[in-house]
């Protein structure tokens, strides 16, 4: 069965809610399966880039636990208590597994510099390579399923657990080079430059998902241009006389948007809101799935305005005295 079909297939029997928790229980029992692997691989070759392998599956297994709560927690539906949904459980397990990685990166640094000079030295081994050869493909495997979910659902949880994983399929190709030039030429600083080069490449990869999941969890707003395309949408009915304090938010796969649109006073309020219902449908169907409010105000009446309050604070950098 090729790519396509098997894709094909999964939209057909799969809904979104269980394309998300099968991708994020995937990567759970993946994280436990490879510890198991890698523990025996370690004590076969004693070698600190496959350790830093063993301690990031390690780590994945707590950061993969906590994608599953955060996925699980996202899908429940609003309720009293949160009427804004969920959703931001996926940025906060997004941000959980993002220490986890570079809990993991500072450790792995601590003991690669000790190995530096101690000249502890690494057993060329099969078992090594093969564990190492065989976690390669598994991981392979989860990120792909973990792409299609993300490209499918656009869950931010999983996409921090994909990018994770994404750099464990390299610091695994990087160990397997390790263990072989380390095995060949007999210099055990090789295998110590792998694991803080392994550090370092995590936490050049988290970094990028860390500041993604804090971005949702401080509100911050739409890209420019998706902004100006819900402002281009709504300004494109000859009904409205103007628009302002558009806010827009992200929580989970949910989009918020809220904006107050300004019609003719003496327009009614059964119309005014018949073009409200014709913007909130043009917005949503430009992006899917957005929440949509709208506040109707009649042209040319004096208020405070979001707008105007922002554009007297200067720019976002500009830190209050």
């Amino acid at each position: 069965m090729n790519g396509l079909s098997l894709t094909a297939l999964l939209d057909r029997h799969l809904t979104d809610a269980q394309v998300k928790t099968y991708a994020a229980s995937a990567a759970l029992v993946m994280a436990a399966s490879l510890v198991g692997l890698k523990t025996l691989g370690y004590f076969a070759t004693d070698s600190i880039s496959l350790l830093s392998s063993l301690l990031d599956s390690a780590s994945d297994i707590v950061a993969s636990l906590g994608t599953y709560v955060g996925v699980r927690t996202a899908l429940r539906p609003a309720d009293e208590d949160h009427r804004f949904g969920h959703g931001k459980a996926e940025a906060m397990s997004a941000l959980g597994t993002a220490a986890f990685v570079l809990g993991s990166a500072s450790f792995l640094v601590i003991e690669a510099v000790g190995r530096l000079f101690s000249r502890q030295a690494v057993a060329l081994s099969a078992v090594g390579v093969g564990v190492m050869v065989v976690s390669m493909l598994a991981t392979l495997a989860l990120i792909l399923f973990q792409k299609y979910a993300v490209k499918r659902t656009g869950s931010t949880a999983i996409a921090a657990d994909e990018v994770h994983y994404t750099a464990d399929f390299a610091s695994n190709g990087a160990v397997i080079v390790a263990l072989l030039l380390t095995g060949w030429t007999g210099l055990s600083f090789i295998d110590s430059f792998a694991g803080i080069a392994i550090a370092l490449w995590l936490v050049a990869k988290v970094v990028p998902v860390a500041r993604q999941a804090v971005d949702m969890l401080m509100d911050k707003e739409m890209p420019d241009a998706d902004r100006a395309r819900i402002l281009a949408l709504t300004t494109a009915h000859p009904l409205v006389k103007g628009v302002h304090d558009l806010r827009t938010r992200q929580s989970g796969t949910a989009l918020f948007v809220e904006l107050h649109v300004e019609f003719d006073p003496d327009l009614s309020l059964f119309k005014a809101h018949a073009v409200g219902t014709q913007i909130e449908s043009a917005i949503k169907s430009a992006f899917t799935g957005a929440d949509v409010m709208i506040h109707f105000d009649p042209e040319g009446v004096e208020e405070h305005r979001l707008d105007d309050k922002i554009k007297s604070a200067g720019p976002p950098s500009a830190m209050p005295e």
